[in-house]
């Protein structure tokens, strides 16, 4: 009996609904346990596909009928059979269209507020992943911030609002996932800026982002009179936008700060990220609204699915910024890190423009939560 598909995007509306919602995944247990579909109100059982290849009648019993239930498998085709067995059984399923794998890489895009001169900040939410990325728009011209490798989709965004991409920006070196930045500034010829500390090994052409920086796009600035904020990279950058937004990189984020050893090194870079979050944002406006590169857990979100809080308030309950003690500071850095990222070194390469892994393999390299954070 044919079953019908959900589109990630339809998942991600629950998510950010909050919306009562079943989810029978059938991935390894492995898998399962260290990525999955996450929702506030979301109930889950795992059963690996290979243990329903008989049927599925010892686990009907599992499965609720006063909700609706989704089949989630890595790729799709597990979970169309599982959810057709379930359909046959007299249960009303759907299964994950492009299984996690359209999970990982969908964004959705939120407008997160409007610019002084009349411009446009949209941050684009990778719901699977955790990342976070940004297009700044005024008068005809749009700024991406900390792209994905899923490039059409800002290319697809801006064409629809009339907006010509003309600069493009990674706040540092990103390890956990692909950057797009070069792969958009070679489609429409916009300059691509990087920080030149991070920059230091890539094989190509870019502008040094650094301190001082003003950019113009349409009637905006992008006051890049950034703090250079090492910490998480030797060289990352974060950007006050039209003196309302702060967008922090991979530095601070709305439950925890970055964590500095991705580069291996971890006790080097530690004293730099302190500095970082204790003296130069405490610099800054309070009233500044914080835009990570990443976020951690689900309830970060916001009621209409952004990621954001104000500086101030992140002084007030992040507990990264309220270590007074130096060495409490420092241990907390350096032992409460998560696993790498998977594939980091290679994705750091690939964003370095030393290797080129196609598109199946950028896809296995990125697989899997993002790591960016200290726990």
């Amino acid at each position: 009996m044919p079953v019908n598909p959900m589109t990630a995007k339809e998942v991600t509306k629950k998510v950010i609904n909050k919306e009562a919602f079943f989810i029978l995944d059938v991935r390894n247990e492995g898998d399962f346990k260290d990525w999955k579909i996450e929702g506030e109100n979301f109930d889950y059982l795992n059963i690996p596909y290979f243990e329903l290849l008989d049927g599925v009648e010892e686990i009907l019993e599992q499965i609720p009928t006063d909700k609706e239930v989704l089949v989630v498998c890595a790729k799709e085709g597990s979970s169309v059979m599982v959810a057709e067995m379930l359909s046959e059984a007299g249960r009303t399923v759907t299964y994950l269209e492009g299984g996690m794998k359209s999970w990982s890489e969908y964004l959705e895009p939120i407008k997160v507020g409007d610019l002084t001169d009349g411009g446009e900040l949209y941050q684009f939410v990778r719901i699977g992943k955790g990342c976070l990325s940004y297009m700044v728009v005024s008068n005809g011209e749009a700024a991406i911030i900390d792209s994905t490798r899923m490039t059409d989709v800002y290319l697809d965004f801006a064409k629809n609002i009339g907006a010509s991409i003309t600069h493009v920006f990674d706040t540092h070196l990103h390890a956990d996932h692909i950057s797009g930045g070069r792969k958009i500034a070679e489609a429409t010829g916009a300059t691509y800026w990087l920080p030149p500390k991070d920059a230091t090994e890539v094989t190509f052409e870019y502008q040094a982002l650094e301190n001082g920086n003003d950019v113009q796009i349409g009637n905006t600035k992008i006051n890049i009179h950034a703090i250079y904020s090492p910490g998480h990279t030797i060289g990352s950058t974060s950007f006050v936008i039209d003196e309302k937004y702060l967008l922090s990189g991979d530095i601070l984020f709305i439950d925890s700060i970055g964590r500095p050893d991705l580069a291996g090194m971890a006790e080097d870079w530690v004293g730099d990220l302190r500095e970082s979050l204790y003296k130069r944002y405490k610099e800054l406006s309070a009233e500044l609204v914080v835009l990570p590169a990443h976020f951690m857990i689900i309830e970060e979100l916001n009621k209409d699915g952004s990621i954001s809080k104000k500086l101030g308030t992140l002084f007030d309950e992040n507990h990264g910024l309220n270590i007074e003690d130096e060495d409490e500071f420092r241990k907390l850095v350096t032992e409460n890190l998560p696993p790498q990222p998977n594939a980091y070194q290679e994705i750091r390469e690939t964003n370095m423009g030393k290797i080129s892994p196609d598109n199946d393999k950028q896809r296995e390299m990125e697989i899997g939560p993002n790591r960016c954070a200290v726990r």
